[in-house]
């Protein structure tokens, strides 16, 4: 049974993993819920804990990941980090700690998501004159915009579209380039998450859309790369690591 740290055990998805772990989960357990700022919780910072872990999972903040790193590195600890919107600085520090232990870091933590992305960029190559469109949505409490995963997406299109240019949003006047892949951000209401990719040619469009029936399938997946990384190597994993989708 493996013993999982989880910091920021007070967010939704906080709750979300608590919930998966005490009802569905029977080779999991947390040794330790952490939160710097809810209330209930005994411990407000990861380095207060000196117990046994196997690995940590971070449902945070961004910010919180100089520290995260400071203690997994301090104690040979894998780190899920399951939060967006790292800085470029942030992310420095993201791959410099996968030389000492084992990291997973994914803009999201859903299968569907790597499935919807591996799709649309096998789409994306094999329709190369389509025009490409990223839509989508999340809760009006989100953050970040786009979200992590449709930057994601967009990276992983430009794999196969090495001269593509991203435009967020689409305003004013002019027709659009050959080359844009945009990006557009809606907030509302309590959307857990939808991504849609749209690739369109003069006479066809395929559409691809990913629904997040619920925050459920994140903590699922937090959890199922908690368990992947435990035993492995010092790296940086991904969700398409612990799947092996195939070219």
């Amino acid at each position: 049974m493996i013993k999982i740290i989880l910091n920021g055990a007070g967010g939704r998805m906080g709750a979300a993993v608590r919930e998966q772990v005490s009802e569905t989960i029977n080779d999991a357990v947390l040794a330790a819920e952490i939160d710097k700022f809810a209330e209930g919780f005994s411990m407000h910072s990861i380095a207060e804990y000196k117990g046994e872990a196997d690995v940590i999972i971070d449902f945070s903040h961004h910010s919180a990941v100089r520290e995260l790193i400071s203690y997994a590195i301090g104690r040979t600890l894998p780190l899920v980090l399951s939060t967006t919107g790292h800085t470029e600085d942030e992310r420095a520090l993201i791959f410099e700690a996968a030389k000492s232990v084992p990291v997973f870091y994914s803009a999201n933590m859903s299968l569907g998501i790597a499935v919807l992305t591996d799709f649309a960029r096998r789409a994306a190559a094999l329709f190369p004159g389509a025009d490409i469109e990223i839509v989508e949505v999340h809760h009006n409490r989100k953050l970040d915009a786009p979200s992590g995963t449709a930057e994601m997406i967009a990276d992983e299109l430009k794999t196969v579209r090495p001269s593509a240019t991203f435009v967020y949003g689409r305003h004013g006047m002019g027709k659009r380039a050959p080359e844009e892949i945009g990006i557009h951000a809606l907030r509302m209401g309590n959307e857990a998450g939808t991504h849609q990719v749209i690739l369109s040619t003069d006479h066809q469009t395929i559409r691809l859309e990913h629904n997040a029936e619920s925050r459920a399938v994140f903590a699922e997946g937090a959890l199922s790369a908690a368990k992947f990384l435990v035993g492995k190597p010092a790296g940086l994993y991904d969700m398409k690591s612990m799947v092996n989708l195939t070219v």
